[in-house]
């Protein structure tokens, strides 16, 4: 029993003081000393899973540490964000999280983390836009014609998405909101499973990743009115933006960020920040992001939190005002 009673002793000692090595100044100073973990919420093949294997791989080759990709999907990639939130505040469990997760889902879901209090942003990693497209057998040549046409039929357009609370979903309902206007809500189980009713004219129009719809629209399948970004998208310029449409300050972009868990020390979130950086400023990964549709960021910690400060009430106005609820 002593002998029982002095192991368990010992290896409670050491796990200690492991604990406290860790969390010391040296091991700050000297991170990473071993392989990080980076969850991402969203199956592996995707163009979040994409982008997470680029940032990984770029961060775990300058450091000679291997970052590896670990996807946790399901329930709205809350489930993901939850691990994130309550993993060990020590820079070797990282997350590669979505405004969904963050500033979408407190307002539809009881969630078991806090966006703000629960996570240490380290930088928005990308952007992209969504698209408007339209059936062309709908009479709409542009923004302005659509919210006409939607005023003068009330309830009658339909709209599809991924989803309730996806990021195509909300910008449907944004354009709604300061348009005036009533389409009603088609959900799916992710955007590409809408677009073969969007061909057939089922639904009659749908915000989507630009990725996913460009094709069709370049083949003359589907029309394109507008880019969802304040500014122009370089995939089409010749698009206008729906806030040079008449609606100004209109925005409802996609982007996806670095985070730690919150208490992580300023010093391991300055060497993860300066790390994403440097591998979103490589040309390979610039142009493997061109190639998939986003824009790298490389924001600093603080731009982000005041990104996800100002996002968090505005998309909570826009489900309350929509009376949202989870699919």
């Amino acid at each position: 029993m002593n002998n029982r009673r002095s192991v368990l002793i010992a290896l409670t000692a050491g796990a200690l003081v492991a604990l406290l090595i860790a969390g010391s100044p040296l091991a700050q100073t000297n991170y990473p000393l071993n392989s990080i973990r980076l969850i991402a919420g969203f199956p592996p093949g995707s163009q979040s899973d994409s982008v997470a294997r680029l940032l990984g791989g770029s961060i775990g080759e300058a450091w000679g540490k291997p970052v590896l990709i670990d996807n946790v999907p399901g329930a709205a990639g809350n489930i993901a964000a939850d691990r994130v939130a309550k993993a060990a505040p020590d820079g070797y469990t990282l997350g590669l999280l979505g405004q969904g997760q963050i500033v979408v889902n407190p307002s539809l879901y009881k969630l078991a983390y806090e966006p703000v209090k629960d996570f240490a942003p380290i930088s928005q990693v990308y952007m992209s836009t969504n698209i408007l497209i339209v059936h062309n057998a709908l009479p709409a040549k542009s923004v302005k014609e659509l919210v006409a046409l939607a005023k003068a039929h009330p309830g009658t357009l339909t709209f599809a998405s991924g989803g309730s609370g996806s990021s195509n979903h909300m910008a449907a309902e944004l354009l709604k909101s300061v348009a005036g206007v009533d389409i009603r809500h088609i959900p799916y189980k992710g955007v590409v499973l809408a677009i073969p009713d969007l061909l057939a004219g089922r639904v009659m129009m749908m915000f989507s990743p630009t990725s996913n719809v460009l094709p069709l629209v370049r083949d003359g399948k589907l029309r394109a009115l507008a880019v969802t970004s304040l500014k122009r998208s370089p995939a089409v310029p010749e698009l206008p933006t729906i806030a040079e449409s008449g609606y100004p300050g209109y925005e409802a972009t996609i982007w996806m960020g670095l985070f730690a868990p919150a208490r992580t020390s300023a010093t391991i979130i300055q060497k993860l920040h300066l790390a994403t950086v440097k591998a979103l400023a490589l040309p390979d990964v610039r142009t493997k992001f061109a190639d998939l549709g986003v824009e790298g960021i490389g924001s600093s910690p603080d731009e982000f939190a005041a990104l996800i400060k100002s996002a968090i009430p505005k998309w909570a106005k826009v489900i309350k005002e929509s009376g949202i609820k989870p699919d």
